[in-house]
C-alpha cells in the first residue's frame, strides 16, 4: 500500500507544480514562468502531429532559453504591442501521468484546455502536454516541455503568449 501511496503522493507533487506553470500563464507572470526551467529549456509546439524533432521541422514554436527570455522582455516592454490589450488565460490539466522515470529526472504527460481572451477575441487551444522534469535541490524544473495541439495543422492567428 505505501507504493501506491507513495505513486499518488509523486502525482500530487507533479499536479501542484504543473498548475503553478498554468497560474503563471493565466496571469501572465513571464518572470516566474520562465524560472520553472532549467538554464536549458527549450519549449516546443510542433507544427503537425507525431512531429519526431523540432530541428528538421518547421514547429510554431521552438524556443531555448534565450528566446524565451527576449519573448517575455519583448512582452513586458512598455512600447510592446502586447500592452494594447489585455491577456486573459484560463488553463485546464488534467490526465497527468508519469510515464517514463529515470536518474536524472521524469516524464510526464497531461491533457490541457487553454482559453485565451486578447484583442476582443477568445480562442480555444487544446491538447497535450509532455514534460521533461529534473529535480534540482528538491524542486522541479522544467527541461523540456512540449505542446501538442489538437488542430496544430490548422490556421492559427498570432499566438501572443505561450500556451
Amino acid at each position: 500500500m505505501t507504493d501506491r501511496n507513495d505513486y499518488l503522493n509523486r502525482i500530487r507533487t507533479i499536479e501542484e507544480f504543473l498548475y503553478e506553470e498554468a497560474s503563471y500563464l493565466d496571469r501572465p507572470d513571464l518572470d516566474k514562468w520562465i524560472e520553472l526551467y532549467t538554464e536549458d529549456g527549450t519549449y516546443w509546439m510542433p507544427a503537425t502531429e507525431d512531429q519526431e524533432d523540432p530541428v528538421n521541422h518547421i514547429s510554431l514554436f521552438y524556443d531555448d532559453r534565450v528566446m524565451m527570455e527576449i519573448r517575455r522582455r519583448n512582452f513586458v516592454h512598455p512600447r510592446a504591442a502586447s500592452k494594447d490589450y489585455t491577456v486573459r488565460c484560463s488553463h485546464i490539466i488534467s490526465n497527468v501521468r508519469i510515464e517514463e522515470e529515470s536518474d536524472g529526472g521524469l516524464i510526464v504527460t497531461s491533457n490541457f484546455q487553454c482559453v485565451m481572451y486578447y484583442h476582443d477575441k477568445q480562442t480555444l487551444y487544446a491538447g497535450r502536454y509532455r514534460h521533461e522534469l529534473v529535480d534540482i535541490d528538491g524542486q522541479y524544473k522544467i527541461r523540456h516541455k512540449r505542446v501538442d495541439l489538437i488542430n496544430c495543422d490548422g490556421v492559427h492567428g498570432s499566438i501572443i503568449i505561450y500556451v
